[in-house]
């Protein structure tokens, strides 16, 4: 073939990757170079890319706090209602707490202190119902029932009605009490199931006045109440015929008190126990 003479395209043989040069009958032919595409190591160097900003605190920092800004424009009326709404019943709260309170508390112990006067004199209808002149526990428990006195005024209702022999009235305000915490209330909260136990007892209800009994027990675990109530559970177990508790009840006197009034005669008791058995 002539040095000057074009070759035949279209019937050369193509050898190799496309875009190589390639000699055909001697004289070398370059084939067109197709359009490169993104191998696969441009993809994931892509990938990382969109996953490290996927990834970068800053990126989803800004992202929160654009759907954030968005959110209040959406219901920034709602959200200022609410605001305001539970600062407002927190205001309520602290000037129940603080202010409200302390003031009730104070009246509620002026009003009972003539009535509890009575009390201690064992004029228990001048206690509950006043004097014309001074309120009496009745009249405090309705002003002031949510104030600790208004509380305390409901156990002293409770064992008035109970010596004016008025015992469903005695269990509707000992009943009322709430127990209170701390070791100086310890007595009162064990007194007051105590007395409910002893109205259960007077009307025959064993089971449940065992319930009050244990409860007067668990209420305070002083050498005073624990032990007193402790042998009347035993008692009420014996009426019941549950005669394995009442010995250990009595003999958690005998080895948690020893030195009580109840410790004294318990293994009496503990002996007449075990004959039943």
């Amino acid at each position: 073939m002539a040095r000057n003479q074009k070759p035949e395209t279209g019937n050369a043989p193509v050898a190799g990757q496309a875009g190589e040069t390639e000699e055909v009958a001697g004289a070398t032919q370059t084939q067109p170079r197709p359009a490169v595409k993104r191998g696969p190591s441009v993809a994931k160097r892509s990938a990382k890319k969109e996953a490290a900003r996927a990834e970068d605190p800053e990126e989803k920092i800004e992202s929160a706090i654009t759907s954030t800004e968005r959110y209040i424009i959406q219901n920034g009326s709602k959200l200022l209602s609410l605001l305001a709404a539970l600062v407002l019943l927190a205001g309520v709260v602290i000037a129940y707490k603080y202010a409200y309170l302390p003031s009730r508390s104070e009246k509620a112990g002026a009003a009972m202190f003539v009535a509890e006067q009575h009390f201690a004199e064992d004029s228990y209808r001048l206690a509950l119902d006043g004097d014309g002149f001074n309120a009496g526990f009745l009249e405090v428990i309705s002003k002031y029932g949510s104030t600790p006195q208004g509380n305390i005024a409901k156990h002293y209702a409770g064992i008035s009605y109970l010596n004016l022999g008025e015992l469903d009235k005695a269990y509707e305000y000992l009943s009322k009490y709430k127990p209170t915490k701390g070791v100086p209330n310890e007595v009162i909260n064990a007194q007051n199931y105590g007395l409910q136990g002893d109205i259960l007892v007077q009307q025959g209800q064993y089971a449940k006045a065992a319930d009050k009994y244990s409860k007067a027990v668990s209420a305070g675990s002083n050498s005073l109440t624990a032990p007193y109530y402790l042998k009347k559970l035993a008692l009420v177990y014996d009426e019941l015929g549950r005669h394995g508790e009442a010995i250990k009840s009595l003999q958690r006197i005998a080895d948690e008190y020893p030195t009580s009034i109840e410790s004294r005669d318990v293994e009496k008791y503990i002996g007449a126990q075990e004959q039943k058995l």
